[in-house]
């Protein structure tokens, strides 16, 4: 359960409403925090993948809601040690923590590539790791990667028994979240939010119209067309995935 003394904390009130709403949030890229947070409607400043322990500290004194705090680079004890100094750090700056469990691979835009093999999550581990760690949000392993998926796609690769179970062990106690979205079918992605995914992350998979139009557009007309357009373009694709997927659109 989310510390009592963290109600008041942006994503942890926008995750805890699409819990008991039944429906998903987006984690989508953006590059103006001052506008994130003017917004008419909710909308939480979380920083993915705090690779090393001095960005951690560094996040902990910035604008953000919510960090993740990416520990599978380090052993199992080592990982727990670090997610937990970075929780109760956080505390005191009203921020929530998400957390790794588990290593995915593959290759996410902003995140340098890691030599390391995937670990999957252990369902096992998976309620130990939160009870020891504090942390509020859990990023789990279970054939997820970060890029494009290799043949026979997700569907292939996920192990839907594994996050079955590591749903199971968690309960509602702890909101999932799903890493590792490029492709995936619609239907994939309504079977992950049935297995406790509350937060879907969306990168690539919304930005593909945005890049048609500029590799369409690119050398054409006036800049500030094609710089409302594309992002209109970008705009579409967030607000069908909201609207047919992650069934969130109006609920704020």
């Amino acid at each position: 359960m989310i510390d009592d003394s963290l109600a008041n904390n942006l994503t942890r009130k926008i995750i805890q409403q699409a819990k008991s709403g039944g429906y998903a949030v987006g984690g989508f890229c953006v590059f103006a925090a001052d506008r994130a947070h003017a917004a008419s409607v909710p909308i939480s400043l979380h920083l993915d993948h705090c690779l090393k322990p001095s960005d951690a500290y560094l996040a902990l004194e910035c604008a953000f809601d919510s960090i993740m705090i990416d520990g599978s680079m380090f052993d199992e004890e080592e990982n727990i040690r670090y997610v937990r100094s970075i929780v109760e750090r956080a505390k005191a700056k009203n921020i929530t923590i998400e957390a790794e469990l588990g290593r995915m691979e593959g290759k996410e835009d902003g995140v340098p590539q890691i030599d390391l093999e995937t670990v999957w999550t252990d369902p096992k581990k998976a309620a130990s790791f939160v009870r020891e760690t504090g942390v509020h949000f859990l990023a789990p392993s279970f054939g997820n990667v970060h890029g494009p998926y290799g043949p026979g796609g997700a569907e292939k690769h996920w192990q839907l028994d594994r996050l079955m179970k590591i749903y199971e062990k968690l309960g509602d106690r702890t909101p999932l979240v799903l890493h590792g979205t490029h492709p995936l079918s619609d239907d994939l992605v309504r079977v992950a939010m049935r297995l406790g995914m509350v937060k879907i992350n969306q990168n690539r998979s919304v930005r593909n119209k945005y890049h048609e139009y500029l590799a369409n557009f690119g050398g054409k007309g006036d800049l500030i067309a094609l710089q409302e357009n594309a992002v209109e373009a970008y705009s579409q694709d967030i607000e069908r995935v909201m609207t047919e997927v992650f069934m969130s659109a109006g609920k704020a």
